[in-house]
């Protein structure tokens, strides 16, 4: 048996077993990169230090900085100010709180990035449910979505697109003012959408809401002294996560740096004993951590025995000569495998078979930023750019997002299942890749 077809049965059971939820998906996803090593698809140092077939440790301590970032300030009762103040700006009216947490959601994530937001707004959402009692599960999904749209907008907001400005030389503004108005449209439709399925059907008791409208944020602060030292850290670190690319620290480097900063913060405010110093710690989703570790693996396989490129080759050579249909293909094609498989490997292997379809195009031309800004090759850009970062809606694995938000609620006690988000995230994705091919097709192909 060919390792191909190994890494394929692998991965494919796994996916399988992860859709049934009959066991946790931490365990499947360890079990199957096990396997993967085990029987020699990918070897240990390969799952573990290469960077085209291994661990993203990037993604893993991003996400281990931000939750011990988490653990910390949700001590000073800052995500209960939080709450409140969304609720008395929408009036203690459910979907009106659902748009706000929405906006501010896709906001962020084209500011920072889409994990981190989702990391920040959960635990308001959670906080702001419980007063109202709602059933958060909508909330959260919605803000899941909302952040893979708003993360499309910017280079930084989502890992592909930091990948592709570097192979296909695009600037911050050249995403904003290509991406950033598709983007806003995108959200709009969604958020109509939104209340054509939940609006009506959203109602808050009257008295609930009036005890919150009466509610003042100051009151939820537990612990001024540090809220006021966190906040400033926060300040910081945020800082960190818009300018890191100017400082060349990558946002893992700036999340742990954040994180130390912030256990300092938790020691000086006079914890009693090691115990209670390493809550903090204690109390990051391990499960999640190890999930995307799992996963990494797993994907990275099927990098390294040239599956992905196969289906990545597959939709440009298919289409070759035509280049709007080429576009198109490129983006349908982009969002279905992002649904399924991370597009991180993805789009790795999408941008030189970019670059290769454009050296075939143009071989008169020699410089390569002229080569890769070729009219005819912009909008691959563009399509590869949307497909991978709109894609991630179509499942509850599709984006590390998606992943975050599902786990957050499960601690809470809210089991979100794999075909609870596939019956809303995927008709999301299928309408917003329509959406983008339309405005691709109006702004490069016509």
């Amino acid at each position: 048996m060919s390792s191909t077809s190994i890494a394929l049965s692998i991965f494919g059971i796994c996916y399988l077993v992860i859709m049934t939820e009959r066991i946790h998906k931490t365990i499947v996803a360890l079990s199957g990169a096990a396997l993967m090593i085990g029987l020699g698809v990918v070897s240990q140092d390969e799952a573990f230090y290469s960077h085209d077939f291994g661990v993203d440790y990037n993604v893993v301590f991003l996400l281990i900085g931000m939750m011990v970032i988490i653990n910390i300030i949700r001590e000073t009762g800052l995500f209960e100010v939080l709450a409140i103040w969304a609720a008395k700006r929408a009036d203690a009216k459910p979907f009106r709180l659902m748009v706000l947490l929405a906006v501010l959601t896709a906001g962020f994530s084209a500011m920072l990035d889409n994990v981190t937001t989702v990391l920040l707004m959960a635990p308001v959402t959670l906080a702001i449910s419980k007063r109202l009692e709602l059933n958060p599960i909508t909330f959260l999904l919605c803000e899941a979505m909302a952040s893979n749209i708003g993360g499309t907008a910017t280079l930084v907001g989502d890992p592909p697109n930091i990948m592709i400005s570097s192979k296909a030389e695009l600037g911050y503004l050249d995403f904003l003012l290509v991406l950033g108005p598709i983007a806003l449209v995108i959200m709009g439709i969604f958020l109509g959408a939104m209340w054509l399925f939940f609006g009506r059907k959203m109602t808050v008791a009257p008295h609930l809401r009036e005890a919150v409208l009466a509610l003042n944020p100051k009151d939820a602060i537990r612990d001024q002294g540090l809220l006021r030292r966190c906040l400033w850290a926060l300040g910081a670190v945020n800082l960190g996560f818009c300018f890191h690319s100017f400082v060349h620290l990558e946002p893992a480097t700036v999340a742990l740096l954040g994180a130390s900063t912030f256990m300092l913060l938790g020691h000086a405010r006079g914890r009693s004993n090691e115990t209670e110093e390493m809550k903090y710690l204690a109390e990051v989703e391990w499960k999640t951590i190890f999930f995307f570790i799992g996963l990494f693996i797993l994907v990275g396989s099927l990098v390294k025995v040239g599956a992905i490129r196969f289906l990545a080759e597959g939709l440009v050579q298919h289409t070759e000569g035509n280049m709007a249909a080429a576009t198109l293909a490129v983006l349908a094609g982009s969002a279905i495998l992002s649904a399924f498989v991370d597009n991180i490997p993805y789009v790795a292997a999408m941008n030189p078979l970019i670059v290769d379809l454009a050296r075939s195009l143009h071989p008169e031309v020699s410089d390569y930023t002229t080569l890769v800004h070729q009219p005819d090759i912009i909008p691959l850009w563009w399509a590869l750019a949307l497909g991978a970062c709109l894609g991630g809606n179509g499942t509850i694995i599709g984006a590390s997002a998606n992943v975050v938000i599902v786990d957050i609620a499960r601690k809470a006690g809210y089991k979100v299942t794999f075909w609870q988000f596939f019956k809303l995230g995927f008709p999301v994705m299928v309408g917003s890749i329509m959406v983008s091919a339309v405005y691709l097709w109006l702004l490069f192909l016509r």
